[in-house]
């Protein structure tokens, strides 16, 4: 193994990035907090400019029907859910409508949206999820961490609806802390070694008879749906990922906040094998990721076959949280057409994040993000393809390099423009796999005050463009990395001096062309 080490002299410059470097006009359009997220939602929803071809969205319509829950006998103090379904069942035999909430305490287990339904939480207005595994059964059809099985489904359930809708300025609670539904869920091992891949969905039943586990229902997850519509509510201690489409189509989630910090697992908004999707105005602070992008695990995941696909999120505001937006683990059917834009992320841990292991199939093509603002505890743009021994065991070792198969992820052709990073640990941090190298990624206009700049394994093609980078850790690392240029990159650090360590590679890998410094004249 050859090592090479480099000091490179810094050539101090003005504040103001020369040759064409960093575009001060581009990064005044960068948003603030005060400019994204739930309080700014707009009543009407503006034109999607997309990258890729994207539909016309708009708001549903539904006719003037409106059924309040409490004219079917919902009361404080006992449960409604047969209130509130029954509500529902007969809006829907009329030909759709809607279903009020009122303001108010309501005590529910899970309801079944229908097509052509809006049902409207009111402003004032609580919907309080039961504890209780019973008033979850019988076992409904779902997908739970990308593997489809029978078990509790979601808080809101859909399964083959057109048209419905979740809105209004009310709040929807999970269930207690200590309640079966949360107890006695599977943490037994990872959920591919528990559901066997062979045996056919109507027999992968966990209803929890007996004492014995179940899946954790999400919190509103419509399946096999078209024509989604979720506006303004407030969700808080979800027992799961909170809202989470699954093999949908034309999808929009606008104004909503999730709460869910100290849950493990509380994903704010998961997108998972769908497509034709808009996001927007949204405010997230999890216990795990902010908004996710998921297409299915590993071998169940190949089977069903579906990519997540034509996804846009935009004006959204992410809290505290795992990542700001995260595509995987879970990849097998394909994540691509994805565009971020227009939005902060504010406190969270990592920014940018790409997750899968050599166990999950599929991957990332094509996805871009433009005009972000981070301000991090973590890594501004981070690759973890790896994973840990504790999930995925030796295949989490980088060696020996393995034989590429239909397990095998990749991601690719990845672009990130016009970024303001205030905070972050590494501005890039790439874990790559040896036999599928992270590719093609693309980072250009960029202001970045980060710990770290640079540290990467199994990668190729990575450029970094027009960028300033204030660091204070000088050694940037590279293990097994092709084609990376650094073009009119302006290094800025306390000492005057950076370092290049390379291994597994040469320096003919790594360009620096009309950066500051330039290259050092030990740099063939």
């Amino acid at each position: 193994m050859k090592r090479f080490l480099f000091l490179l002299p810094i050539l101090w410059a003005s504040a103001t990035a020369v040759n064409g470097q960093v575009s001060d006009e581009g990064l005044r359009n960068v948003p603030t907090v005060a400019e994204v997220g739930a309080e700014r939602l707009p009543a009407d929803i503006a034109p999607v400019k997309a990258p890729f071809p994207m539909p016309v969205f708009k708001k549903p319509a539904f006719r003037p029907l409106t059924v309040d829950i409490t004219k079917k006998g919902a009361r404080a103090g006992i449960l409604v859910t047969k209130m509130i379904q029954a509500a529902i069942d007969e809006v829907n035999s009329k030909g759709g409508g809607t279903v009020l909430v009122p303001k108010g305490t309501w005590q529910t287990g899970r309801i079944n949206l229908k097509s052509n339904v809006n049902l409207h939480v009111s402003e004032g207005a609580e919907l309080h999820f039961s504890g209780e595994i019973a008033d979850y059964l019988p076992a409904v059809f779902t997908r739970n961490e990308g593997v489809e099985l029978m078990s509790l489904g979601a808080l809101i359930y859909a399964n083959g609806q057109q048209n419905i809708a979740v809105t209004g300025k009310g709040k929807l609670v999970g269930p207690p802390a200590g309640s079966p539904v949360r107890k006695r869920i599977m943490t037994t091992d990872v959920i591919e070694k528990v559901v066997p891949a062979d045996k056919p969905v109507a027999e992968r039943v966990y209803e929890g008879e007996n004492g014995t586990f179940v899946f954790p229902p999400m919190f509103v997850s419509p399946i096999n749906c078209k024509n989604v519509y979720i506006e303004g509510i407030t969700l808080e201690n979800t027992p799961f990922w909170n809202v989470v489409p699954v093999y949908c189509d034309n999808v929009i989630i606008r104004g909503i906040t999730v709460r869910s910090v100290g849950i493990p697992r509380g994903d704010g908004i998961d997108i998972e094998s769908s497509r034709n999707v808009l996001i927007e105005y949204c405010t997230l602070s999890c216990g795990d990721d902010c908004f996710t992008i998921k297409a299915g695990r590993g071998e169940d995941g190949i089977r069903v076959n579906k990519p997540t696909e034509n996804v846009v999120i935009r004006y959204c505001l992410a809290r505290e949280g795992h990542g700001g937006i995260t595509c995987g683990s879970e990849t097998a059917g394909m994540i691509r057409n994805l565009y971020v834009h227009d939005t902060v992320f504010d406190d969270t841990d990592t920014g940018i994040r790409f997750k899968t292991r050599r166990s999950r199939a599929g991957g990332g093509d094509n996805l871009i993000y433009e005009r972000i603002r981070m301000n991090l505890r973590g890594d501004a743009i981070k690759f973890d393809m790896l994973g840990s021994r504790q999930y995925v065991g030796e295949l989490a070792d980088r060696l020996p390099v393995r034989a590429v198969d239909r397990l095998t992820p990749a991601y690719r052709n990845i672009t990130v423009k016009t970024v303001l990073i205030e905070k972050a640990r590494v501005f890039i941090d790439i874990t790559g796999i040896p036999e599928s190298p992270a590719s093609n990624l693309l980072i250009d206009n960029a202001e970045v005050h980060s710990k770290g700049a640079f540290k990467a394994s199994d990668a190729t093609g990575i450029t970094i463009r027009n960028a300033t980078l204030h660091i204070t850790d000088t050694l940037m690392r590279s293990l097994g990395v092709r084609n990376v240029l650094f073009e009119k990159v302006q290094f800025k650090t306390p000492d005057n001096r950076i370092h290049m360590q390379v291994e597994e590679g040469t320096p003919k890998d790594i360009r620096f062309v009309d950066c500051i410094p330039a290259k050092p004249e030990s740099w063939n």
